[in-house]
């Protein structure tokens, strides 16, 4: 993985005359947390970043009018043009709702056929999957590419109630899209470790990340869970290499402004038939090339030792709560974290159970 120059729009258009590249595509997965809000999103910069992968799946499109200004910047920045579609809004009640976007470069990928919302008879998903086959121009690869963002909801068994669900939508992809490779891209909100994930498992499908993590930590550099991934039979496709750009540093951000003005999960990537990802720098920031920036931050949380914005990568732990488990050290058991107001044995028992806790220093 290596950063570049940022291009200007004269050098990619003279990129578009034929050349004799390797056929390859960089797929891409990424929680733009909530794109469509009056939320002073900077849209130029999620499209900075996304201009490196080839077709993207978004999560957390609120509206489809913030995919057209998507477009409109990609294609500014690129000087290719692109396509997008998107799902009609999902979600339960009317009160939070939200699109699967996918976008991509025309020059690379064309959609073939099949965009479906699932139809989720037993109600599992609160927003059903969405999906559709593209394929590779060069190579003529067709892939169904699946988009999926699971509840994060009130305990960790929520979660696992939709990932459960996965074995069986992974079945109906293949009915739906026979002879395919078929790739399930999103947040899932739980860890790949998950005894959730067994049924998936055993059907066939395995994780394309697993000791790296995407979601940005309050502390500039640091990155906590690993809830974004693709699932897919990785004897299906070529892939060459899989990884998490970690947009901040390409931005020249901390991680609060990160969090606030473009997202608070890094993007995702899988490359295939030899794609070499290529990272561009926003102009003035002092990024420098490096083979080994990839967000590995996997430490445990430490309910002793942790800092409180570390303390927030815990369900149920919000800032009032970081603050009070903070207050309450030492902690000779996680049991004992009842007595904080709203941590009750079910939610305790999701903390526990979350496999971030490191083992406790203080016997108790």
């Amino acid at each position: 993985m290596t950063f570049k120059a940022p291009i200007t729009i004269a050098s990619a258009v003279l990129a578009l005359s034929p050349t004799l590249a390797p056929a390859d595509m960089i797929l891409g997965s990424w929680n733009v947390r909530q794109l469509g809000w009056d939320n002073g999103k900077e849209v130029e910069k999620v499209a900075h970043v996304a201009q490196s992968m080839d077709l993207i799946a978004l999560q957390e499109l609120m509206d489809k009018s913030a995919l057209e200004e998507l477009v409109a910047h990609l294609e500014s920045t690129t000087g290719e043009a692109w396509g997008a579609m998107a799902s009609h809004s999902l979600g339960e009640g009317e009160r939070y709702r939200e699109h699967y976007g996918f976008v991509w470069r025309l020059s690379e990928v064309e959609y073939a056929e099949g965009a479906v919302v699932f139809l989720d008879h037993d109600d599992v998903f609160a927003r059903e999957p969405y999906s559709a086959m593209f394929r590779d121009r060069e190579t003529g690869q067709e892939l169904a590419l699946a988009n999926l963002h699971v509840i994060y909801g009130d305990s960790v068994s929520e979660r696992a109630r939709e990932v459960e669900a996965l074995a069986d939508y992974w079945g109906w992809l293949e009915e739906v899209y026979p002879d395919t490779p078929r790739v399930l891209a999103g947040d899932f909100n739980l860890e790949p470790e998950h005894e959730a994930w067994g049924p998936l498992r055993s059907a066939g499908a395995s994780p394309a990340l697993n000791r790296v993590a995407t979601t940005l930590a309050h502390e500039t550099g640091v990155y906590r869970h690993l809830y974004d991934n693709f699932w897919l039979n990785p004897n299906e496709l070529s892939i060459s290499d899989t990884g998490v750009i970690p947009f901040p540093t390409l931005l020249g951000m901390n991680h609060e402004e990160a969090r606030s003005r473009v997202s608070d999960h890094a993007p995702i990537f899988l490359a295939t038939d030899g794609a070499e990802i290529q990272l561009y720098a926003w102009p003035g920031t002092d990024a420098t090339p490096s083979e080994d920036v990839a967000p590995s931050d996997l430490s445990c949380i430490d309910l002793n030792e942790s800092p409180e914005g570390a303390l927030e990568g815990l369900p149920h732990i919000g800032p009032a709560r970081a603050e009070l488990v903070a207050e309450g050290r030492p902690w000779g058991s996680v049991a004992a974290l009842k007595d904080i107001d709203g941590l009750g044995p079910v939610r305790v028992a999701d903390i526990r159970e979350s496999g971030l806790l490191c083992p406790l220093s203080v016997a108790g």
